[in-house]
Parts: structure tokens; C-alpha cells; sequence
């Protein structure tokens, strides 16, 4: 899997201040005080959404990065990117042509109540998760699992068919080790609480079944790869970007995570701040928007092509995002081995309307199409909701659509939108892990996360499958590149934009290079508080 490490190590050569505060002297040791950081990630329970933080049923970024700072994983992808290490486990190893998958834990491994934490409980921790089976989760990372042995530390998963990406997934919170005493075999836990045997505890307050902070506190039973820098971390949700900066300007937090808008990053990049700190890396984040397959409007092969004809991709980032976005032209983004501008080979990059009324007029569709853009008004930024007015004046200014927006609470519109009630949608993704299987899963294969209808032979019955077999993942470029180029053509998602990762932080805050990863992936125990110089 070498183009890991030549994709995230060309990521880590970026990851730099934009510009030089004071400078800092520290060693990332912790001061004794919490590190508090900020963030506009909403979490809330619901009956929707009635257990945000069990790994059974959590499957978004502001989760995810709650769970991989408390729940351990058999294996992490190192800091810098690379093939997975082990974590909690001392070795993994595939053997049987990738069709088995053998860890042994680390001697002496506890939960963080004291309790012994055994191969056993991995075993239990993921066997629960394909129980629940709740496809609001990521199940279907784990799905290829036909059967687990266990003896002693050691764990051995026997695997369906051969995934050269399995360790990836081991990685991620969805295969995060839980307690038997903590979570029941088939029931998912509600609420907030979190507990497991990474790095840190957590400890939740909330108002009106809403999250307003999160503490983390460094773990003393915590045996593992990862090096705590820091004894305490406080996370504080805002309700968006402009109330999290006015805390960072009162000293309120320290370090503001996502997401800002693109005029605080603009107004911090030219006129730099002598006690602030932006940091910029390479992203790996895509926005675009989905289509059910189903529905009246989405299932039209020919609408979703004539919008992939209309869309003006430059004028939107201009427009909304300036230069904290480029235009994508894949499901796969650039900076991923494999990627190809395929959507860019089959439609151009300017908006053609002759060549959408022909798709249109040939299918025999009366113009102007009728249709609601919905988007949801919290989850991904407050540009959002200009983003979807600008994409709304790019259709009805063609003649060719009459579009209507409608902007949704991410607690509504998530349950709305895997349920089929939405034929259009804007959304986002951050990737499981690194790797174009991310970018092709999880939209396109069986119990994917979108709760999409559509469903191509070609590309999960035969290429998902034939893709996982590389151990070497640039081998499967040319695999990667036909389903792109299908994909192109039957228009199940239009690939919008490719967004980069910032962060501010206050100059005696050190490992902020480190803290957040180009998939927008939390790391907090590589924060520290060093002094500062003039």
C-alpha cells in the first residue's frame, strides 16, 4: 500500500502555519490547565438519532472524532499517514491470500474503569455491531467479516473475500473495543456517554438533550501507540463559526477546530495575528450533491446529467468559498491514488445548456424541470446555505429547471434523507480512512451510507471486489478509474467541490500541525501549551 505514504506524506510537507505568530519554545508538555478547544459540531439526541456516541450508530465526522480519542482500536494509522500500526493490538498480520486476519493485543490492556479488556471483548465489540446492524452506522465497513476466532490475546477474523483495506477499517470508530458490562449485545446506548480504554474518559454536559461541552481526560489505565501530551481537554460547541470566533478572541478556547468560514480564514490570512496561529493542510473532504434513484425526479438519468451539464463549479467556489476550494470533477478527490477527472472528461468544465436540453429533449423531458435542492443549515459550515442559493441561480438562470431549496437541522435531515424522503440533496464526506475504497463504498456497495438505491452490477459485484484484492493500492488505479468513469455517466452523485482543513490556534498551543489530519480526523492528545517569545 505504498501510495499511502506518498499521498499523506506530500499532505504532512503542507502541513505548516500559514503565517508566523510568536513563535513557541514549548515541548508540548501540558501546563496543568485543560486545552479547550471550540468546534460548531451540533450533537444532539434524538429519536432518530438516540445514541450519537455508540459506534454502533455514529457515522459522521464531529462523532467519529469524539469515539477516537476515548474507544481503543486494534490498529491507527500512524501520525503522517501510512499503513496501519497496531494500537491496541501488539501485531496484526494478513495470511490465506488476504482472507484472514490474525492481532494479538497488547500485554496487561485494561478498560478505563479497571476492568481486563480481552480479545474476547473485541470480538464482543464487533459482533455487536453487526447485531445492531443499524445502517445509519457504518456496518458495512465490517460486513465482509464471516467469522471470528478467539484464544487468549489473540483475535483472527476470517473474511468472506479479500480486502487489502481491512486493517484500515479496524481503525476506525466503528471497530472501537467496548465493555460487555457497558453496552448491551443488541441494544444501542443512548445518549452521551462514552466509555472504553483510549487515551482519554469523557465526560458530557448537556441542556435540552444537546451537547454544550465535552471533557477529556487523559486515561492512567491507557496502553497503546499514542503519545498523550496533555493531562485535560475541554470542547466547547458553538452554535457556528462567528460565536466560536468571538471565543477565541476573548481567550475563551484555545484553538478553534472546524469548521470556520472562508472569511475568517481570508480575514486571518491577510492580516496575520502576532497571537494566532493558522494552519492549513491539504483536504480531503468532497461536497456534491446526491440523487435518489427511486424518486420520480432522481431516477431520471437524463435530469442527472443535465445538471451535471449546467453546473458551474468555478463560479460556485468563487462565489462561496474562494481559495479554500477547487473544483472537483470525481467521487474520488485529488491527492488520492487513483483519482481521475472524469466528470471533467465527460462534461466539460463550463456549463454547456445546448448539451443539457439535448440530454433533456432525447428522454423526452418537458422543461423546465420541477425540483427541491434540499441541504441541511448545520452540519457543514455556515456557508452552506449561500453555497445552495448560488447553485439554485446557477439552474434557474439555464431555463432549463425550476429549483427550490429547502435548508433542514442536520437531526431532521439525516434521518430525511437515508429514509428516501429527499430526491435531491447537497451533502458532504470525509473519508473512513485514506484510501479511494472510501470514496466508493460507502456511496455505491451494499448498506451504503447514504441509503442509496442505486445500484450498478458492474461496479459492486465485480470491481469493489477486484479493487480489494491489491494489496498494493495503486495497483487498483485502472480498477478505480472505470468506476469513476461509470459513475460519470450515470450521474448517482455529482461531485462538486474539494475543500482544504484550517485551524487557529493561539500561539503557545503546540501539535497543532499534528492534531488534525487532512480527513479532518481529531488526534487532541497531540496538543500541548508551551511558552511563547516575541
Amino acid at each position: 500500500m505504498k501510495h499511502k505514504t506518498l499521498v499523506l506524506s506530500a499532505a504532512v510537507g503542507l502541513l505548516a502555519p500559514v503565517m508566523a505568530g510568536c513563535g513557541d519554545s514549548g515541548d508540548g508538555s501540558d501546563s496543568g490547565s485543560a486545552i479547550v478547544v471550540g468546534t460548531t459540531d451540533h450533537f444532539t439526541a434524538t429519536k432518530p438519532n438516540p445514541a450519537p456516541f455508540d459506534p454502533a450508530f455514529a457515522y459522521d465526522t464531529g462523532s467519529w472524532n469524539v469515539l477516537r480519542q476515548t474507544l481503543q482500536t486494534l490498529t491507527h494509522v500512524p501520525r503522517g499517514g501510512g499503513v496501519p500500526v497496531p494500537e491496541a493490538a501488539s501485531h496484526c498480520a494478513f495470511s490465506n491470500g488476504n482472507l484472514t486476519y490474525s492481532c494479538t493485543l497488547r500485554a496487561g490492556l485494561k478498560f478505563a474503569n479497571g476492568d481486563t479488556l480481552t480479545a474476547a471483548d473485541v470480538k464482543y465489540s464487533l459482533q455487536r455491531v453487526l447485531s445492531i446492524h443499524d445502517l445509519n452506522g457504518a456496518v458495512g465497513l465490517l460486513t465482509n467479516i464471516a467469522d471470528m476466532d478467539t484464544s487468549g490475546r489473540d483475535i483472527v477474523f476470517h473474511l468472506k473475500s479479500p480486502d487489502a483495506t481491512f486493517p484500515y477499517k479496524l481503525a476506525t470508530p466503528i471497530a472501537g473495543i467496548v465493555n460487555p458490562k457497558q453496552y448491551a449485545p443488541k441494544k444501542l446506548r443512548d445518549g452521551f456517554e462514552v466509555d472504553g480504554s483510549g487515551p482519554y474518559t469523557f465526560k458530557a454536559e448537556v441542556k435540552d438533550n444537546t451537547l454544550v461541552k465535552g471533557t477529556f481526560t487523559k486515561n492512567p489505565t491507557y496502553k497503546g501507540d499514542l503519545k498523550v501530551q496533555n493531562n485535560k481537554v475541554e470542547m466547547r460547541v458553538y452554535p457556528d463559526a462567528p460565536a466560536m470566533g468571538t471565543a477565541l478572541d476573548k481567550d475563551d478556547i484555545d484553538v478553534m477546530l472546524r469548521s470556520m468560514t472562508p472569511d475568517q480564514i481570508k480575514s486571518l490570512t491577510d492580516k496575520p495575528r502576532k497571537d494566532i496561529n493558522l494552519t492549513e493542510m491539504p483536504g480531503l473532504e468532497i461536497r456534491y450533491i446526491g440523487f435518489n434513484t427511486s424518486a420520480p425526479i432522481g431516477k431520471e438519468k437524463a435530469i442527472r446529467q443535465a445538471m451535471a451539464y449546467v453546473v458551474d463549479r468555478d463560479k460556485l467556489i468563487n462565489q462561496v468559498y474562494g481559495t479554500t476550494a477547487s473544483p472537483l470533477y470525481s467521487n474520488i478527490p485529488a491527492g488520492i491514488t487513483g483519482h481521475t477527472n472524469s466528470f471533467f472528461n465527460q462534461y466539460g468544465a463550463q456549463p454547456s445548456l445546448s448539451k443539457a436540453a439535448q440530454v433533456l429533449q432525447s428522454a423526452g423531458i418537458h422543461t423546465p424541470v420541477k425540483l427541491t435542492m434540499n441541504y441541511t443549515t448545520d452540519h457543514y459550515g455556515a456557508a452552506t446555505a449561500k453555497e445552495f442559493q448560488v447553485l439554485q441561480s446557477q439552474f434557474n438562470d439555464s431555463k432549463l429547471f425550476d429549483v427550490t431549496i429547502k435548508g433542514t437541522p442536520w437531526k431532521e435531515f439525516r434521518p430525511a434523507e437515508t429514509s428516501g424522503k429527499y430526491a435531491v440533496y447537497g451533502m458532504g464526506w470525509f473519508p473512513d480512512f485514506p484510501d479511494p475504497d472510501s470514496y466508493v463504498a460507502p456511496f455505491f456497495d451494499k448498506d451504503n451510507f447514504l441509503g442509496s438505491p442505486y445500484n450498478n452490477p458492474q461496479i459492486r459485484g465485480q470491481l469493489i471486489p477486484k479493487s480489494r484484492r491489491e494489496a498494493d493500492r495503486g495497483a487498483a488505479s485502472d480498477t478505480f478509474g472505470q468506476i469513476q468513469d461509470i459513475v460519470a455517466d450515470d450521474v448517482p452523485i455529482l461531485p462538486l467541490w474539494q475543500g482544504k482543513q484550517y485551524v487557529a490556534a493561539r500561539t503557545d498551543i503546540t501539535g497543532v500541525e499534528w492534531a488534525v489530519d487532512s480527513s479532518a480526523n481529531y488526534s487532541l492528545w497531540e496538543l500541548g501549551k508551551g511558552t511563547t517569545t516575541d
